[in-house]
């Protein structure tokens, strides 16, 4: 009998498991996009830097992953650091593996950050969108999935679609301080990375013994490094100037907790489910990104109409 997720008596391929982690990532989706975003276009004096939200991200993942597996040995210090030992200091080529997507999931959130500080929220939901294809491309390349001809086509059109996306966005911008151009620019190498990453990470975690949580952590011994030396190479002289927790306010806080909840999710769904399923979960967060959008950051499909300039009959009427 398969054994029941960290003592729930759920068998691991239970669908409650499954669907409900594709759930949890949909809400987890909508809610940090809408975050993110309103945290890079908030008015403040104090803007806080994006890679140190990414680093806190890490770190903070990283630690829960570590609190996961102490909760699994009986809270015991002694255990963890047997269970540490045997799958992490004993297989530094573990490591080694987990290092690329280490890498690439960091080159990706650094994106994410500059795409949202260009694009609304919806439009960058649906451009992110292709890394349902980059994930198909790299699933058949290095997993030898078969793809169906239907699939395929359902591929073509979500490209087509995303091309519609960028074309109505290219009438004008929301905001001057926007470059919309090239935050599609940033999307689509954020697509490219995810697609490569989640597909490679999905290999590894379901050619190893190790657990998720373990996997997870082999992972975070280079994500935290190396997410720390990006700060530091980047943006060493306004850290060491303001200081690494500069701008960060309640709204900074919750991006950084939704992104960490969002790494542990993602894990869960790529184990039990597939990279191509989680793309195809997260499309759904895209209605519920567009009707909030609306409301809360006066979003509006379609062609932007670039604002006539105030005259002073304007001023005076």
């Amino acid at each position: 009998m398969a054994k029941g997720m960290a003592g729930t008596g759920l068998a691991v391929d239970s669908p409650f498991i499954k669907y409900g982690a594709l759930a949890m990532l949909v809400l987890q989706n909508t809610a940090l996009v809408l975050l993110l975003r309103y945290s890079r276009t908030m008015v403040t004096d104090e803007r806080y830097t994006p890679s140190t939200a990414v680093a806190s991200m890490e770190a903070l993942k990283f630690m829960t992953c570590v609190t996961v597996v102490l909760s699994q040995v009986g809270w015991s210090p002694s255990q963890l650091f047997t269970a540490l030992n045997l799958e992490v200091v004993k297989k530094p080529m573990e490591v080694v593996k987990l290092s690329v997507p280490s890498l690439l999931y960091i080159v990706q959130n650094n994106l994410l950050y500059y795409a949202l500080s260009n694009l609304d929220a919806t439009p960058y939901q649906v451009c992110y969108q292709l890394k349902i294809l980059t994930s198909a491309v790299f699933s058949v390349l290095l997993l030898g999935k078969r793809m169906s001809g239907l699939k395929w086509l359902a591929l073509l059109i979500l490209t087509a679609g995303v091309a519609i996306v960028k074309v109505s966005q290219s009438g004008g911008a929301a905001h001057e301080s926007q470059n919309s151009f090239m935050g599609f620019v940033a999307v689509l190498m954020a697509s490219a990375t995810s697609g490569y990453a989640g597909v490679y990470f999905e290999k590894q975690l379901k050619g190893s013994t190790a657990t998720l949580w373990m996997r997870n952590i082999q992972m975070g011994c280079t994500s935290v490094v190396l997410s720390l030396a990006t700060v530091f190479i980047r943006d060493g002289a306004v850290v060491r100037e303001l200081g690494f927790f500069y701008g960060y306010n309640n709204v900074v806080y919750g991006v950084v907790l939704l992104q960490a909840l969002g790494g542990l999710v993602v894990a869960i769904v790529v184990k039990y489910a597939d990279n191509i399923l989680k793309g195809f979960a997260a499309s759904f967060s895209i209605v519920t990104s567009c009707i909030l959008e609306m409301f809360f950051f006066d979003f509006r499909s379609g062609p932007r109409v670039r604002a006539p300039p105030r005259t002073s009959a304007h001023l005076h009427s």
